[in-house]
């Protein structure tokens, strides 16, 4: 891992494999980092170019200057990858946020995305764990967001998995660590404000973009875990509406983050669609 200039923002980012390689790009979620990825290097890089990183103001990445929103942290990757010399076209894998952030780069420029695999996606439907809605509430989503410490971030970490024994104290660690970056809180709150409220997620931003989407049917790969209680599951419903060209899955007793607790399986669903479409 190491840090590069981008457009004078210090982001971190994690590269593996051979640079001449077809270039594979992992997003993350809201609030997470580029270690939620990590499983997923070695089982691609023999083949990729695997790129891993921290959106701007998330995990130890600084902020873009303007105030955050979908369209601005697609623009941080775009512009991440440029910085990298990577300008063909990716494999887009996008997990919770960073799979809407994913869908943005698509929509705005579909030629430099070659396949899009969706990872318990946000974007299609308004239902998201409580926890979120409430950072809508004035007053309440910073406060709450300064509590993270060692003592409440195992609660959060133990929302993301149906496994327990994954909840380690080195993601216990790195949780906190993001937690008390500067950057941490204004842009959580920001993104969250802009995705919907304390209804849950709004609707009009995710019926514009996946309309946006639709019109660039690329080969896609749709995958949710079934205990999944940030973004329910029945959400895959609707993204195989919205998508009906693409591939999906739901994986058994697994909940928000099928790449770590499902490494292998999610692998093996993946490598095709990219063998698949090559680039």
């Amino acid at each position: 891992m190491r840090f590069m200039d981008v457009r004078g923002t210090r982001i971190r980012v994690h590269e593996s494999g051979p640079v001449e390689a077809p270039p594979v790009v992992l997003l993350h979620g809201i609030g997470r980092s580029l270690e939620d990825w990590s499983p997923q290097h070695s089982r691609f890089d023999d083949e990729y170019r695997v790129i891993s990183l921290d959106m701007p103001g998330f995990g130890l990445s600084q902020r873009s200057p303007e105030t955050t929103t979908l369209p601005v942290l697609a623009d941080g990757v775009r512009a991440s990858l440029d910085a990298l010399g990577e300008t063909r076209p990716v494999h887009m894998m996008g997990n919770s946020l960073g799979g809407a952030v994913a869908m943005t780069m698509l929509a705005g420029e579909p030629d430099r995305v070659s396949t899009l695999t969706l990872v318990n996606s946000a974007g299609f439907g308004r239902e998201v764990t409580v926890a979120l809605r409430m950072l809508a509430v004035p007053g309440i989503g910073r406060q709450m967001l300064k509590r993270i410490d060692a003592r409440t971030a195992p609660r959060v970490e133990r929302q993301l998995f149906a496994d327990r024994a994954l909840v380690t104290p080195e993601r216990i660690e790195m949780a906190i660590r993001i937690a008390r970056q500067p950057d941490f809180a204004p842009v959580y709150l920001e993104i969250a404000k802009a995705l919907g409220g304390f209804r849950g997620v709004a609707a009009p931003w995710r019926t514009d973009l996946l309309r946006r989407v639709a019109a660039h049917a690329k080969p896609t790969m749709i995958l949710w875990g079934d205990r999944d209680v940030i973004l329910p599951c029945a959400h895959l419903a609707a993204a195989r509406a919205a998508f009906p060209h693409a591939q999906s899955h739901l994986f058994a007793d697994t909940g928000h983050m099928p790449q770590i607790e499902r490494p292998d399986e999610f692998a093996r669903l993946v490598r095709p669609l990219l063998a698949k479409a090559g680039v």
